[in-house]
């Protein structure tokens, strides 16, 4: 039985579903990935994975020029014939379901995330809605991975209440992300790490504001690191000259970025995201999984990850007092309470967000939509 797996890019499937598609292709499932192709399409076929390439213009917000990707969606559905598909992302979920649709092919999405498209209402945002409520007709199962979005979504009638299931994000192997505490010296500086692609809607700015205000304050006793790629295709994006004025103030130590991530989160002493707004935040998941403390925003798919006082503090997002507020705060936490904060949050993991939970949810979802 062939599975189709589709997502906006190959990274995304890698680095997100690798552990969902090997454990389907051992309850010997073929396994086929689609999605624009990067340096990761390569990684997916090393995993045994067939992967096939379709165009999509993640940049484009241009409703009529996107309609042309139900055709190839059709071509590439014609051509695998998948007995089910899963879709992760807007275009796929969208473009893709209504090809799934027009085939007859059982489809399960997961809506991980509502992106810039959502976070700014505009025409743009109306012409979304209209696209997911008729798209999502065609699907047999619809995750969210939070609350907030699932309730969007109803409240809207954009799905049928049906249909939808919730899913705690993507999971994480807690066998791989788990504790390494810190080893550095005691008198050593504190580590505060941000993860993201480098998007202005991740608090980017927030926090090289609130990392300028701090070390104003502290100087050296602090280090604000930052991990991520250059993602050009987004409107909120940087450019490598912006950030190199921050890296050029001393404010900032960029670290590239790296398939490796759990090594730089055992360095950090707390993983800060000022997200606007998250489906159900992966990077969030695993510093949780590692036992760090982390500071975030009081927004859909962080606080989700995050209670206040608990695993870690909670801030007002795009408020860059507050963020350098909440960050002063974890620093001046003792380290027994520093630790006691990471051992609730690797307990949440895995109570809740491991892999093997999200595994099987999808395994389930994948039994109920092929029997309808």
């Amino acid at each position: 039985m062939k599975i189709l797996f589709s997502s906006n890019i190959a990274w995304s499937i890698y680095s997100f579903r690798s552990g969902l598609l090997s454990q389907l292709q051992k309850d010997e499932y073929q396994i086929y990935t689609l999605s624009k192709e990067d340096a990761y399409a390569k990684k997916l076929s090393a995993l045994g994975f067939q992967f096939s390439n379709i165009n999509i213009n993640n940049n484009s917000k241009n409703p009529v020029k996107d309609l042309l990707l139900v055709f190839q969606y059709l071509k590439m559905y014609r051509k695998i014939k998948p007995d089910i598909i899963l879709h992760n992302a807007i275009k796929p979920d969208i473009y893709g379901t209504i090809a799934a649709g027009i085939l007859g092919i059982p489809v399960v999405n997961n809506i991980s995330g509502l992106g810039t498209l959502f976070i700014k209402q505009s025409f743009s945002t109306r012409i979304a809605k209209s696209l997911y409520k008729f798209s999502q007709k065609f699907a047999t199962i619809v995750f969210f991975q939070n609350l907030h979005d699932k309730s969007l979504f109803l409240q809207s009638k954009l799905v049928n209440p049906k249909k939808t299931r919730l899913i705690p994000g993507s999971g994480v192997n807690t066998q791989v992300f788990h504790p390494k505490y810190n080893t550095n010296q005691k008198n050593a500086a504190f580590e505060f790490l941000m993860i993201a692609r480098l998007i202005n809607d991740k608090g980017l700015q927030e926090y090289l504001s609130a990392a300028k205000l701090l070390k104003v304050k502290y100087h050296d006793k602090m280090v604000f690191s930052l991990l991520g790629p250059f993602y050009t295709a987004n409107e909120t994006a940087i450019t490598p000259n912006e950030l190199k004025t921050w890296q050029d103030a001393g404010t900032i130590n960029y670290l590239g970025e790296t398939d490796l991530v759990a090594q730089e989160i055992a360095h950090a002493d707390c993983i800060v995201l000022p997200s606007y707004r998250e489906g159900l935040s992966k990077v969030l998941i695993e510093a949780s999984a590692m036992g760090k403390p982390i500071v975030t925003t009081n927004v859909p798919g962080c606080k989700d990850v995050v209670e206040d006082g608990y695993n870690g503090f909670l801030c007002r997002a795009k408020d860059v007092k507050d963020l350098a507020d909440k960050m002063e705060k974890m620093y001046l936490l003792d380290r027994q309470s520093l630790n006691k904060m990471g051992q609730n949050a690797r307990q949440k993991a895995l109570d809740i967000f491991d892999e093997q939970k999200i595994i099987n949810i999808y395994k389930s979802a994948i039994q109920d939509a092929l029997k309808k």
